[in-house]
């Protein structure tokens, strides 16, 4: 059994045991949270393919922390003019685990 399931602009396959990484959400650490964007849900014959989510599935998932990804350089350099600038960015993500698939 697994599904598809959309947090933010991302959309995840997810099966029961997973750990996912998705953009930071802004709650606690132990918390269990439903995700109810569920854009496909598959178990044996059992396919439900939603338009654009399906109806009565919800993957419940406890959030076990935030970290950060690796630092992402953005270097500019102007050739002739002794000018060049660096730039770096850290993605914050919070991490999820999949504790059930009901539907």
């Amino acid at each position: 059994m697994f599904a598809v399931v959309e947090v933010g602009n991302s959309q995840f396959q997810v099966a029961q045991g997973d750990v996912i990484n998705v953009q930071r959400l802004d709650l606690e650490t132990g918390k269990t949270i439903d995700l109810e964007k569920v854009v496909l849900f598959v178990d044996g014959d059992d396919v439900r393919i939603g338009q654009p989510y399906v109806k009565g599935v919800t993957v419940s998932a406890k959030i076990i922390g935030e970290s950060k990804t690796k630092k992402v350089l953005a270097f500019k350099y102007r050739k002739r003019k002794d000018s060049s600038s660096q730039r770096g960015h850290r993605q914050t993500l919070t991490a999820l685990s999949i504790t059930k698939i009901s539907g």
